[in-house]
C-alpha cells in the first residue's frame, strides 16, 4: 500500500498546512438549510425528530436540515438515479455500493470532494482508514464519504444449541466436522426439524468452504464463482472446478444429502427464514443476523454463532456512504454538518436515534451499553446508515453478550494492506464482459446449485458444470478481470 499510503499522507499534510477545518471558524453568520435525500418511507415522527435535531444544529452550526425520503416503492421503480438527472438542487445524499455510486460518480452525479472533504470535515476525514479512502476514490478523486462503522466478512453458522445439548452433544463447534456431528444429533433426536436451512439461493456452504480454506471471493460477497488466494503476492483468479479440494467438499455435501440434513426440495424452496420460524436448526449468515436471531429468541433456543471465515476483513465502507450532489449550492456547509453528525455524539443520537425518552433509551447492563427502541413505528431509527460510527452505534437491547468480543477480535486481526483486507477496495468492472458475466452467473446457478447439494453425480456433474461455464465465456471473464486485478495491485503495491 506504499503508493496509496503516500497519497493519503499527502492529503493529510495538505489539510494541516492549509489550516484544515478553517470552515469551522469561517463565516457561520449566514444561516443555511441543508437539503438531504435518503432512502426509506417517511416515518410518522419525522417532523418531531427533525425539529429536535435542528435545535442542536442551529445552536452548533447555524444550520438546519431538511430530509427528503425516497420511498422503497419509488426506489423499486428506479427513481434513485433520477435524483441526479432531474436538476433538483440538494446538498447531501445517501449512496452505497449497492446503489452503484461509482458509476454515478463517473456520470457526473457527485462533486469531487478531494480538497473540500479534509478542509470542511477534517475530523471525519482523518478517522477514515486507508482502505476506506481508497474505496471512496474514483479515477483518482474522492467522491463519497464512507461510513465510520466497521462491518465484517465474518460469516458462518447460526444454530440452536437446545436441539442438541440435551442429547449428549458436547457443545463443541470449532470446525466443519463439528457442524456435521451437530447435524447428526439433531437429525436423530428431532426428525421434524431440518438440521440445515437450505433454499433456492443455494446452501452458502460452498462459500463457507472456500472462505474456511482462506480464499477470498473476487466480488467480496457470497454466491460467487470466482476466487483468489489473498495470501500470495500475485493471486490468480480461479473457479470451483479448478480447485483441487472441491471434490472433498462435494463428497461432504453428498453425505449431508443422503443423511437428510437438508430438504430434497431445497432448490424449489423459497423460505429463507426456516431457522426463525422453527423449521431448521442452523443457517449460514453474518454476525448481524446472529445478533437478530439471538435477540428474537434469547433463551428458549440457545442461539449460538460460529464464524467459518478464516481471513476476516472489513466489508466495503462504501456499502453505506454519503455524497455531495453536483447541484449542491452549499457543499462546504453540508460537509461541516456531516462532520458534526459523525463526531458529536449528542448530534448523532438526535439524527440517528431520534428523541431520547420518546423514540429510544440508553442503559447499561452487565458492563455493556445498549439502546432500546421505544417507538419503532413512529421512528425506527434513521435509514441513513452511513451516519453510524464504531464509537456511537450501540447494540440493540437483547443482543448476545459475546458479540462485542467477536467484533473486538476482528478489529485486532484486520490490518490495512494485509490478507483479504488488501482486496476490499477492488471493484469488478464488467462493462466489457456484461454478456459473458451474466451467462456465467446463469450457468453457475443452473449447474452448480444441484451439484453442490448432491442431486447429481459428482464426476459427471463437475464435468457438465465446467463445460457450461466455458461455453458461457468464463475464460474471457477471468482474463479481463485478471488484468483489472493486476492493474489494481500495481497501483497499491
Amino acid at each position: 500500500m506504499k503508493k496509496i499510503g503516500f497519497v493519503i499522507a499527502l492529503l493529510v499534510l495538505i489539510c494541516v498546512l492549509s489550516a484544515c477545518g478553517k470552515g469551522y471558524s469561517g463565516d457561520l453568520s449566514r444561516h443555511v438549510e441543508i437539503v438531504m435525500w435518503i432512502l426509506g418511507d417517511k416515518p410518522p415522527l419525522d417532523k418531531e425528530v427533525t425539529d429536535n435535531l435542528n435545535k442542536l444544529l442551529a445552536e452548533k452550526l447555524n444550520t438546519t436540515l431538511k430530509i427528503n425520503y425516497l420511498s422503497w416503492a419509488d426506489f423499486g421503480s428506479g427513481m434513485y438515479p433520477m435524483l441526479f438527472t432531474s436538476g433538483e438542487v440538494f446538498d447531501l445524499v445517501y449512496t452505497a455500493t449497492w446503489l452503484n455510486w461509482t458509476q454515478l460518480a463517473r456520470r457526473g452525479a457527485f462533486k469531487d470532494i478531494t480538497e473540500l472533504w479534509p478542509e470542511y470535515a477534517p475530523r471525519n476525514f482523518t478517522r477514515q482508514s486507508q482502505t476506506a479512502l481508497l474505496q471512496a476514490t474514483v479515477d483518482g478523486k474522492l467522491y463519497a464519504i464512507p461510513s465510520l462503522q466497521s462491518t465484517y466478512s465474518a460469516f458462518g453458522a447460526i444454530y440452536r444449541s437446545d436441539l442438541a445439548l440435551p442429547h449428549g452433544w458436547d457443545g463443541r463447534m470449532e470446525s466443519i466436522e463439528d457442524i456435521e456431528r451437530y447435524f447428526a444429533v439433531v437429525k436423530a433426536n428431532h426428525p421434524e426439524i431440518e438440521p440445515f436451512e437450505v433454499y433456492n439461493e443455494g446452501s452458502f456452504m460452498d462459500d463457507m468452504w472456500m472462505y474456511n480454506q482462506g480464499f477470498y471471493s473476487l466480488k467480496g460477497a457470497t454466491n460467487d464463482f470466482l476466487f483468489i488466494d489473498p495470501s500470495v503476492s500475485n493471486p490468480q483468479i480461479f473457479t470451483f472446478y479448478e480447485y483441487g479440494g472441491i471434490t472433498e467438499f462435494l463428497n461432504m455435501m453428498n453425505r449431508w444429502n443422503t443423511a437428510g440434513y437438508f430438504t430434497k426440495s431445497a432448490l424449489s424452496d423459497s423460505d429463507s427464514e426456516k431457522l426463525a420460524n422453527g423449521r431448521s436448526a442452523m443457517r449460514m449468515h453474518n454476525i448481524d443476523a446472529y445478533e437478530g436471531a439471538y435477540r428474537n429468541n434469547p433463551n428458549e433456543w440457545g442461539i449460538r454463532w460460529f464464524n467459518l471465515v478464516k481471513d476476516v476483513s472489513n466489508m466495503s465502507f462504501t456499502q453505506d456512504a454519503v455524497a455531495i450532489p453536483n447541484t449542491s449550492r452549499n457543499p462546504e456547509r453540508a460537509l461541516m454538518l456531516w462532520d458534526l453528525i459523525t463526531n458529536d455524539e449528542e448530534v448523532f443520537r438526535a439524527f440517528y436515534y431520534g428523541i431520547e425518552g420518546k423514540t429510544y433509551r440508553i442503559f447499561e447492563e452487565d458492563g455493556s451499553k445498549y439502546i432500546e427502541q421505544l417507538d419503532s413505528v413512529g421512528f425506527g431509527f434513521s435509514s441513513c446508515w452511513a451516519a453510524r460510527t464504531d464509537e456511537f452505534s450501540l447494540s440493540t437491547y437483547g443482543a448476545p453478550a459475546d458479540i462485542g468480543a467477536y467484533r473486538a477480535s476482528y478489529n485486532d486481526y484486520i490490518q490495512d494492506g494485509a490478507g483479504s483486507q488488501k482486496f476490499r477496495s477492488f471493484v469488478l468492472d464488467i462493462s466489457s464482459i456484461e454478456t459473458e458475466y451474466a451467462a456465467c452467473e446463469n450457468a453457475h446457478r443452473t449447474y452448480w446449485f444441484p451439484l453442490e447439494l448432491g442431486f447429481v453425480n459428482i464426476t459427471s456433474g463437475l464435468r457438465e458444470y465446467e463445460s457450461r461455464m466455458k461455453a458461457a465465456g468464463i475464460d474471457k471473464v477471468k482474463q479481463v478481470l485478471q488484468a483489472q486485478l493486476d492493474a489494481y495491485l500495481n497501483v497499491i503495491n
